[in-house]
């Protein structure tokens, strides 16, 4: 029974780790955004050379991935791909003194340095598609089957109370990468969480939550309940939310964890509105 437990536990984590390396995103010099951030804590973390975490991926931060893929056997690309993520998101915060530092040429600001890096950098390996998520059970209500950028609203009026309640009860939960629960959340996996508390089963990442719903042309036309987007380190909805009302919404902030903001945020969020998509009916 023992061995039994230990096959089922590893098999558990196994999986866990590679949904969440197949719902990392692709990033590499010019990337900017709060995913950005959470590469360059951590390699601060881990005791490599970076002086300021800005969310903007620069030659510090690409000098510093160059030697964490060199430290930890992954193919030396300066692009955080899957294996990359896997890694940061497996290694524990160690005190190393300034590792990435010695193939520095220039600051941040300056030329791009030349790292000890192979003769042709390969390219990262393209994506998976996002992970399906799991059949809900009969006491849920699946979200409606997607085919195209809309669907029907799903979201029962009656529920919206309390799904909203459900989320503000982790307010503070720390943001943990590809987390569902509530020992660390990310963007997607919070709203998944909060949903499925509520009897309704939303897909994993944020580009395929974007899928349910309708369109709103303006965020006047959004109601407490709905879904809203953001465009974070690319094009299109990489980072989502809850919307609470009165231009305020409730999602998972890589710095500060669960937390509410303002859709109008000049500092950050309006600037990178993405849209909104009306799933109350």
């Amino acid at each position: 029974m023992k061995h039994l437990k230990a096959i089922l536990m590893t098999a558990v984590l196994f999986f866990m780790l590679t949904a969440a390396a197949s719902a990392a995103p692709i990033l590499k010099q010019g990337s900017e955004g709060h995913d950005v951030r959470i590469v360059q804590q951590s390699l601060k973390d881990a005791g490599y050379n970076i002086r300021t975490v800005d969310g903007i991926f620069g030659n510090e931060t690409y000098r510093a991935l160059i030697a964490f893929q060199r430290d930890n056997d992954i193919k030396i690309t300066g692009v955080v791909d899957r294996a990359t993520w896997k890694k940061l998101k497996e290694i524990p915060s160690a005190p190393k003194k300034n590792k990435g530092s010695e193939a520095e040429e220039k600051s941040d600001s300056g030329t791009k340095a030349t790292p000890a890096v192979p003769a042709k950098t390969e390219k990262p390996a393209a994506p998976a598609k996002a992970e399906k998520p799991a059949a809900p059970s009969k006491t849920e209500k699946p979200a409606p089957s997607v085919k195209g950028a809309e669907s029907s609203p799903f979201l029962d009026k009656g529920k919206v109370d309390a799904v909203i309640r459900t989320a503000k009860k982790y307010i503070g939960t720390k943001y943990v990468f590809g987390g569902t629960t509530p020992k660390g959340f990310d963007c997607s996996g919070f709203l998944q969480y909060v949903f499925k508390q509520n009897g309704y089963t939303l897909p994993r990442t944020a580009d395929e939550q974007y899928k349910l719903g309708k369109n709103i042309k303006t965020q006047k036309e959004l109601v407490p309940g709905d879904l809203v987007f953001f465009s974070t380190y690319e094009k299109g909805a990489s980072h989502c939310g809850l919307y609470l009302g009165n231009g305020k919404f409730i999602h998972v902030s890589s710095s500060k964890g669960v937390r509410i903001d303002e859709l109008n945020d000049k500092a950050y969020w309006k600037s990178h509105w993405y849209g909104g998509k009306h799933i109350v009916k």
